[in-house]
C-alpha cells in the first residue's frame, strides 16, 4: 500500500503553501527522514523529511500553492 505524502499544517493559521522545490526526482528510491520537498508558507521555507522509504511518484508541481492535506506525492 501507498504512503501518501500530504501538504503538512505547519502553523496555526497556515490553510495553503507552495511547493518551492523537490529535492528528489520522480520514481527515485527514498529512505525514512531524507528531505523530500521544500515548500514556502508565511514568509517562510522549510524541508519537508521523507515519513517512510520506497519509490516515489510525484503528483505536485513546483511553484504551484496546494491546501493543506491535498496529496502531493505517493511512495510505494
Amino acid at each position: 500500500m501507498a504512503t501518501e505524502i500530504k501538504i503538512p499544517q505547519l502553523g496555526f493559521s497556515m490553510t495553503e503553501a507552495t511547493i518551492a522545490e523537490w529535492l528528489v526526482a520522480d520514481g527515485s528510491v527514498v529512505t525514512a527522514g531524507q528531505p523530500l520537498y521544500a515548500i514556502e508558507a508565511d514568509k517562510s521555507t522549510q524541508e519537508i523529511e521523507s515519513p517512510t522509504g520506497g519509490a516515489i511518484r510525484l503528483i505536485g508541481v513546483e511553484g504551484e500553492t496546494y491546501e493543506i492535506g491535498t496529496v502531493i506525492a505517493e511512495i510505494e
